[in-house]
């Protein structure tokens, strides 16, 4: 990351060395830029985003300082966060990368080095790197999906809006997850919208629904989209197959997509990579993945003939790609971040229809270090335009930073809890454990989009009702082994949930049903199993709950209050983890 000595005497002469010393920010904006220069290699290029949700403008996002690994993933990326994640990828403390990549002196850093990705900032870089290699026809640029939904406008025009956004980024394919949180119909007609296309081989339609004539790619073998493609990357045919979340009538509302069945299918995955390989005979074979990085680590290590898995969903940014042995070799498994923070570019060196060699950069998309692409930013002005003065809308002042990711409760999603023990009255509160949702710096008004940008998502009724201790317990239980649980495969997405007036402890590493103990009101008063409290939430996977928008709720109570106060924070207290380098400060 940083400059050579070399680098470092031409800038002396360009800039004059009394100018340059006196402005150390311009120092490090031209070391910073440095990264963007990436020298040409090997014969293919794919580039690779994921998890944008909805976010069009520049953002912050704070990165997790707890995401603890369990049993075999202790210790292991992406379970890494502060200082032990620098030390594992040879991360320069304090630099503008650990910045990028850690929660360390996150507001200092966010002030200093400004807003992170950015539709017209990300074009402007992907076009950098499509001219240094020579052009369009060497790159494939892939979607790791998770991009229509997470804010006013991907809500208000059903993903419409980032679907156009796309289509200007030339983005040539893509996978699923949120987007299958939009109505089926709308799916397929935003889908037809696309350019590229969308991939998903472990996708079904439900035999009832071929029926019943159900929309199908391919009726005869129940595909419900296209499997995999074959692209033409630098005169090389690079295979791409579709992944999409596994989980995702678990984990979102079957009700808005009832003819499809997901899973993760392995078997499947390995009968699709050995008949493109007999085919096709491609030059490589990539995997465009929403499993999230757990899994995506345990299918490389169990389905052979995958050259790389370009993966998404848990919102990890690892620095370098992890190298997973199998019978026939070895897969590059790699995880690009979110929210437009992150552009990955991978470059492949291919001889005799073999990946022999490679170079991995994930490259921090900062907004004010890449100059916005005109064209893409007129559109983004555009499509905006009829929403501003709702998304505006100043509601109160942030006291403290406000963030979510991280395996337990983030600031921001404590003001959420805290908003429904308020407006609707309830003694607990529970809210769903997302990993998306941009961050708020201290002393910012905190306005409507970034309510939305915490709360957007086509189910987000909210209910008052009355739950016993015990079922209360059996939610927090059943939460932490999804989350916690040492086999990837049962892990279905998401952090813990998130609590408002309840205090209690968690050990991960027991089993379910003992994992959460000493839960206790705020008042000190502990859970009795047996007694009926009143909870409030959002969000309801099952059927749709009766009250008003979550967003609503928040807003009323951040109107209320003017300033965006935190008395308390209900995180749990962890136990029985000892040194786990996924839990930091």
């Amino acid at each position: 990351m940083s400059i050579s000595r070399r680098q470092f005497v031409q800038l002396m002469g360009i800039a004059g060395a009394a100018s340059f010393i006196s402005n150390p920010s311009f120092a490090r904006k031209q070391e910073f830029n440095d990264i963007y220069n990436i020298p040409k290699f090997g014969d293919a290029t794919i580039m690779h985003f994921t998890d944008v949700h909805g976010q069009l403008n520049p953002i912050y996002f704070r990165e997790p300082n707890v995401n603890i690994g369990v049993g075999g993933a202790k210790g292991h990326a992406p379970h890494l966060v502060g200082n032990n994640l620098l030390k594992h990828f040879n991360i320069k403390p304090n630099s503008i990368e650990a910045h990028a990549f850690t929660y360390l002196n996150y507001t200092k850093n966010a002030q200093t080095f400004g807003k992170i990705g950015g539709f017209a900032h990300l074009s402007t870089l992907i076009n950098k790197i499509r001219s240094s290699v020579g052009g369009a026809e060497n790159t494939c640029l892939l979607d790791g999906g998770d991009t229509w939904q997470g804010s006013g406008t991907s809500l208000w025009t059903n993903g419409e809006d980032m679907v156009d956004a796309c289509n200007l980024l030339g983005v040539d394919a893509m996978t699923g997850h949120w987007e299958f949180t939009h109505q089926d119909t709308q799916v397929l007609s935003n889908i037809k919208k696309f350019k590229g296309e969308f991939l998903a081989q472990n996708v079904r339609v439900k035999e009832e629904a071929l029926f019943d004539d159900a929309p199908a790619y391919d009726a005869d073998n129940a595909m419900a989209f296209k499997p995999w493609t074959i692209k033409k990357v630098g005169g090389h045919r690079i295979a791409i197959i579709g992944q999409a979340f596994p989980y995702t009538p678990i984990a979102n509302p079957q009700r808005f997509i009832p003819n499809w069945s997901f899973g993760i299918m392995d078997d499947e995955m390995q009968k699709t990579v050995d008949k493109i390989r007999s085919t096709e005979k491609p030059d490589a074979v990539v995997v465009l993945s929403h499993n999230g990085m757990d899994v995506d680590l345990k299918m490389a290590s169990k389905v052979t003939g995958i050259d790389v898995i370009f993966g998404g969903h848990t919102h990890d940014g690892v620095p370098q790609p992890i190298k997973i042995k199998n019978k026939s070799g070895i897969t590059l498994v790699t995880n690009a971040g979110s929210n437009g923070k992150f552009l990955g570019v991978m470059a492949l060196k291919i001889k005799n229809k073999k990946v022999v060699d490679f170079k991995y950069n994930l490259l921090p998309v900062f907004s004010n270090l890449l100059p916005a692409d005109k064209k893409m930013q007129d559109y983004i002005d555009n499509v905006r335009r009829p929403y501003l003065k709702k998304l505006n809308q100043p509601l109160a002042v942030a006291d403290n930073l406000l963030y979510r990711r991280g395996n337990f409760n983030g600031t921001f999603d404590q003001i959420i809890c805290n908003a429904m023990n308020d407006v609707k009255d309830s003694q607990i509160s529970l809210s769903p454990g997302f990993r998306w949702g941009t961050t708020v710096l201290p002393g910012q008004t905190i306005t409507m989009e970034n309510v939305l940008d915490q709360t957007c998502i086509t189910y987000p009724e909210t209910y008052r009702r009355q739950m016993s201790g015990k079922d209360i317990k059996i939610i927090l239980e059943d939460v932490a082994d999804n989350l916690f649980n040492p086999d990837p495969y049962y892990q279905q997405g998401g952090d813990m949930v998130r609590v408002g007036g309840l205090d209690y402890a968690i050990s991960p590493n027991k089993k379910i049903g003992s994992r959460i103990s000493s839960m206790t009101l705020d008042n000190g008063k502990k859970i009795d199993p047996n007694k009926k409290y009143i909870v409030s939430g959002w969000a309801t996977v099952g059927s749709k709950s009766p009250g008003e928008p979550i967003w609503d709720v928040v807003a009323e109570h951040l109107s209320k209050n003017k300033t965006a106060k935190i008395p308390k924070i209900n995180t749990p207290k962890i136990t029985g983890l000892g040194k786990n380098p996924g839990l930091g400060s």
